[in-house]
């Protein structure tokens, strides 16, 4: 609209002739600051009109979108004063109210929203939805997880297809320890919310690789639809020079205080700048940390993609001439799918965020090593896989506490033998603390030593270890710390013991840097093979266990006299080794991954490039969705590959499927054809 149509505008809305409707289609014209400045005028000359509170509202979105944020609040107040049930102002004036850092105001204003809402409407039952995921994601934020899971159970029962409260709900469930994590509701069942599990939380949920990877094809496809994949930024036919610096370009949001940037940044030192031009895209929140800092200035060029498009990151990192992009999120928060999909670089890679594979077809290369992927393991995974000596980087620069702490100062007992697990709660299932609480019964005097999660979770936990046998007070939760501190105490523990099927990654590195060892049984998916990588490398492959029964059984005779010995040989030899060996010989992992590049180089001009396989991912996401997990341990499992085979030979009996180049060659029988059903006889 012309600045003259603009003053029409106005003089119109001064003799009191512009509608309300005739406002809206004129500020949709006009430039932000414009609209807003008409939208004022309208207000002042229109006090008792019954819809001021809709020019309230959108006068509010106007000031948002340029910065004013108490402007919008102000206005946003208004339109409740007029309307206090106007769930769209309601939900909008929490959202400010949280970005200004006042969670609980936030919150407070949303519960406030949902009491006044008694009409049932599609509106209402839609707002009410958005209201109990804004106070669910905040919770969930500030660690509120009893909170945040009730109303998710509230938004379940309205919407239970919804794929995100049911992604978040069983987040909750696992954070606090809740087993079964998938129970059976009023109206949500088991396979409905497994069918919707985030793909980090099917990493938690199973040792299934094959239901990992249909799980994450489909969340990609989900995510990022064919529709929305742009095509002007695909620059997968873009010739790859040799004449100048191979560039490559890190996408993440953890490039700082977080497991991640602690074990990426001596990488970035490492880096050979004269062969390479390293560019991060940082995609996380705002952060200025020291971590940060030592990462910004080991790169050639820093850019903060948090606040744009996926459009315009992909236009950025297509512009900077990227080679080979690298996805060091995969699927976790904060993650830029979207990017990936928009092809902005002609080699795409799936390395170190995210344990597992992407699922998708724009992934060409995973970034693993002979143990997290062995030989016979690669049909599970979509992308192609390329090995490093060890796949996890670490900082030799790690800083510790210089303060020796004693065990009174965290409740331990002097004499005891310390177990310990510092990896996150979500990682603990059923099946896991059984086996802890088998070990603890089986050896005296010993306690397990984990981190403090929440006064609700701690207790959730210690009755588990009563309902199991073992007293309580044998379960000590250690408060969260500074790093330095947190490692300082490591060497309080006597042995770490591992999850499965997500198992400790940094956690593992940490405890091993600090001569801790690490006791871990090894699954078949990537989380669950992450730590015996890491003890291989460590040169301790006579801490990784071949079954559930070995682990508990070495872990009893570690702790007891006949094998205290040992463990002190196995400690001798992790402090012998910690300076030379594999895992934390950072400058080898730098020259191996930047051969990769050059080998990834060389297939890229030779017309090599990987072709991701996703065929008939939906029938292996149909088999694997249908086990309940938590029922039976699917690492466990004698013959995976044997089940999975079997399960399709039943589906392709009724339903023929094409060979897809992983488990189904598309000759198999079906091992089990219908039973022919008879009438009883009558009496």
């Amino acid at each position: 609209m012309s600045q003259p149509a603009f003053l029409a505008a106005i003089q119109k809305i001064t003799a009191g002739g512009l509608a309300l409707e005739e406002l809206l289609a004129a500020a949709g014209g006009l430039e932000p600051d414009q609209a807003r400045q008409l939208y004022q005028v309208w207000i002042s000359f229109n006090k008792t009109h019954p819809l001021l509170f809709i020019a309230h509202f959108n006068c509010s979105t106007l000031l948002q979108q340029v910065g004013d944020e108490a402007g919008g609040e102000a206005e946003l107040r208004a339109a409740l004063e007029l309307k206090a049930d106007f769930a769209p102002a309601a939900i909008n004036l929490g959202s400010s109210l949280e970005r200004q850092g006042k969670a609980g105001e936030a919150v407070a204003q949303w519960r406030g929203a949902l009491d006044l809402m008694s009409a049932v409407s599609a509106d209402s039952i839609n707002y009410k939805i958005t209201l109990l995921k804004q106070i669910s994601r905040v919770l969930s934020d500030s660690h509120q997880l009893a909170a945040a899971e009730v109303a998710l159970t509230q938004c379940l029962e309205l919407a239970p297809d919804a794929r995100d409260v049911a992604e978040q709900y069983v987040a909750a469930r696992l954070s606090q320890c809740k087993w079964p994590m998938t129970p059976e509701g009023g109206k949500f069942s088991r396979r409905n919310l497994v069918s919707r599990l985030h793909p980090l939380s099917v990493c938690a949920y199973t040792d299934d690789p094959l239901l990992q990877l249909a799980a994450s094809d489909k969340y990609v496809r989900t995510m990022v639809p064919i529709e929305d994949r742009t095509t002007r930024f695909d620059r997968r036919a873009a010739p790859i020079e040799t004449n100048r610096r191979l560039r490559i370009g890190y996408v993440s949001s953890d490039l700082r205080h977080h497991a991640v940037g602690y074990l990426m940044v001596n990488f970035f030192e490492e880096h050979d700048r004269n062969d390479f031009e390293v560019f991060a895209y940082y995609t996380g929140i705002k952060s200025e940390d020291p971590i940060q800092a030592r990462i910004k200035a080991s790169c050639d060029h820093w850019r903060d993609i948090r606040n744009i498009t996926d459009d315009e990151a992909a236009a950025k990192i297509a512009e900077d001439g990227i080679d080979i992009l690298i996805d060091v999120n995969g699927h976790t928060r904060d993650a830029r799918i979207g990017v990936f999909a928009r092809r902005p670089a002609p080699i795409q890679v799936n390395w170190l965020g995210y344990p597992g594979t992407m699922g998708s077809s724009f992934h060409h290369y995973i970034v693993a090593d002979d143990f997290t992927i062995p030989d016979y393991a690669e049909n599970w995974y979509s992308e192609k896989v390329v090995r490093l000596p060890c796949y996890q980087p670490n900082d030799r620069k790690r800083i510790v506490d210089e303060t020796v702490p004693a065990r009174a100062d965290f409740g331990l007992p002097d004499n005891a033998f310390v177990f310990c697990c510092f990896n996150a709660s979500h990682k603990f299932t059923r099946f896991t603390f059984e086996r802890w609480m088998e070990i603890l019964r089986g050896t005296e005097n010993s306690v397990l030593w984990l981190l403090d999660y929440s006064p609700e979770t701690n207790q959730r936990l210690r009755e588990q270890a009563e309902a199991r046998g073992v007293a309580g007070d044998r379960l000590v939760f250690a408060p969260k710390l500074p790093n330095p501190r947190h490692l300082a105490r490591y060497p309080l523990a006597d042995l770490f013991l591992d999850t499965v099927p997500y198992g400790a990654h940094t956690t593992a590195s940490d405890a091993l840097w600090m001569g801790v060892p690490v006791l871990t049984w090894s699954g078949r998916c990537f989380a669950s093979r992450v730590c015996g990588s890491l003890l291989t490398s460590a040169g301790l492959p006579d801490l990784v266990c071949e079954t559930p029964e070995d682990f508990v059984s070495r872990a009893i005779h570690l702790s007891g006299a006949a094998g205290k010995g040992e463990l002190q040989e196995i400690k001798a030899r992790l402090a012998a080794n910690r300076d030379a060996c594999t895992l934390f010989d950072v400058a080898k992992l730098s020259r191996s991954m930047e051969e990769l590049y050059r080998q990834m180089r060389s297939d890229y001009i030779a017309g090599n490039l990987p072709r991701p396989n996703l065929a008939n991912l939906d029938s292996y996401f149909d088999i694997g969705v249908a086990q309940d997990h938590e029922a039976r341990e699917m690492a466990a499992l004698t013959d995976y590959e044997g089940f999975y085979r079997a399960q399709l030979a039943r589906r392709h009996y009724h339903h023929p499927m094409p060979a897809d180049g992983r488990l189904w060659t598309g000759e198999e029988e079906a091992d089990a054809k219908p039973v022919k059903r008879t009438r009883p006889k009558a009496a």
